[in-house]
């Protein structure tokens, strides 16, 4: 009896809950193929400016996400089936062998990834089988918004207003609870890559780091879990989002969320039910409100194409006083800038992969408005080091620090003392990342120039 085959092509969706492409899939065939593969470019490539694509900290990420997937496929009795190489050539290599009839996978915006899944597609095309693509990183699907994507409104708060108070969101697709046939044709299920084979080093978590993240859809569930339920802060999260110390003044989920660990529909139905068990308030709403920024930067990426990468932005109106400046931008990686608030933000950055959002748009400003270094340097080294680096969010952001993209204000300037003495008026925050300030009075703490050694020790 013939077998009807798919594969389904796990690429930023790593997670078996509202997950369309498996759910499809497994309706579709009788046997399901899971495959990952950890892109040779991605992962050994670099960027133009010369910096890793993947940086240590989000390849450990994927890592201990993609061997979470893989447990947790096997509980079903399947299992992840693991290459390294070109996605576009190795599933491709995987449909012809195992003579499946589809590909399922999830619909990526930029251009990369859009090349791959495009070759993937006229790949297939040649041995009579078929791509299919899902949805899965949005909140919204596109087919349910009051306007093509084209369309688009350029601010922000324009498309909040069309959207939040007319447009339901879906029911995620549920978890698959029943055994998954395993594939009856001989297959090689291949190896995890170790941190050694992706070309780094492996390393423990610092341990000045006040919150760790650790890869995977069981975590991301479980940190959904405690943020709402077990702690309730999310009923404060409005009060505490711009804080910059400890796990638990933010949510956190981002690095789930942008390798898909955890689905933005999951976490909006699960803040629905907590706010129709516990109540809806200003800081329920904020958690949404930044899953709107989420799918607004990745609509607005999909509407201008590689606008969002060139120096000019969305705008095409390139600010000729930013220079590539690669000493500058070294002393602002390493931070040693004489800043003590923007210096502890990016070395929290480069010794953990995480900064908070506040931090983030602190260290941006002064990279681009203080230091006048071409902002697309700082965008490719957030690429590398971030661990929820999703490329529609990180250039998105870029864009509007800049001046260069949906800001509809002129001048998006930090002013980091302004700042500095606002959300860190103690100093606690320096003090933990440059702890060579900690005897100084608050208001010295944040002084421009402050002594303290020059490289910091991570």
């Amino acid at each position: 009896m013939h077998k009807r085959r798919a594969i389904v092509w796990f690429r930023n969706d790593l997670r078996l809950h509202d997950n369309e492409a498996l759910h499809d899939a497994l309706l579709c065939a009788d046997e399901v193929i899971p495959v990952y593969v950890f892109d040779e470019r991605v992962f050994f490539g670099h960027t133009r400016f010369g910096f890793r694509k993947t940086g240590p900290y989000r390849a450990k990420f994927i890592i201990e996400s993609v061997s979470d997937l893989r447990r947790s496929l096997k509980q079903l009795g399947s299992t992840l089936y693991i290459r390294i190489g070109k996605p576009e050539e190795e599933v491709f290599q995987i449909a012809a062998q195992t003579k499946t009839s589809w590909v399922f996978c999830n619909r990526e915006r930029t251009q990369e990834e859009v090349d791959v899944q495009d070759t993937l597609e006229q790949n297939l095309w040649t041995i009579g089988q078929e791509l299919r693509f899902c949805r899965g990183k949005m909140l919204y699907h596109t087919a349910d918004l009051p306007f093509p994507v084209t369309h688009t409104p350029e601010v922000f708060t324009q498309f909040r207003k069309e959207v939040e108070r007319y447009i339901p969101v879906r029911e995620p697709y549920p978890a698959p609870t029943g055994p998954i046939r395993p594939v009856s044709v001989p297959l090689d299920s291949g190896e995890i890559p170790s941190m050694e084979d992706l070309g780094h080093e492996d390393f423990e978590h610092d341990n000045r780091a006040t919150f760790h993240f650790y890869g995977g859809e069981s975590e991301g569930l479980k940190r959904l879990r405690y943020y709402l339920w077990e702690s309730n802060l999310i009923k404060n999260y409005k009060e505490t989002r711009n804080e910059l110390l400890g796990g638990d003044y933010s949510s956190k989920f981002s690095p789930w969320l942008a390798q898909g660990c955890l689905s933005p529909k999951q976490v909006f139905h699960e803040l629905q039910r907590y706010e129709a068990e516990r109540g809806a308030n200003d800081s329920t709403y904020w958690l949404f409100f930044e899953l709107l920024w989420r799918d607004f930067f990745r609509l607005i990426a999909k509407k201008h194409c590689n606008k969002i990468f060139q120096k000019g932005g969305i705008r095409s109106e390139s600010n000729p006083k930013l220079r590539n400046d690669r000493d500058a931008l070294q002393r602002w990686i390493t931070g040693a800038i004489g800043v003590p608030f923007i210096d502890a933000n990016m070395r929290e950055l480069g010794s953990t992969g995480f900064m908070s959002n506040r931090g983030r748009q602190n260290v941006a400003s002064y990279l681009v408005n203080d230091l006048k270094v071409n902002w697309q340097m700082g965008a490719e080294y957030f690429e590398s080091l971030l661990l929820d680096y999703d490329p529609a969010s990180n250039w998105g952001n870029w864009n509007y620090v800049a001046g260069v993209g949906n800001d509809p204000r002129e001048n998006r300037y930090f002013n980091p003392q302004t700042q500095a003495m606002r959300y860190d008026p103690q100093g606690e925050y320096v003090t933990h990342w440059i702890p060579e300030l900690a005897g100084l009075a608050p208001e010295e703490i944040h002084r421009p120039g402050a002594r303290y050694y020059a490289e910091p020790q991570w």
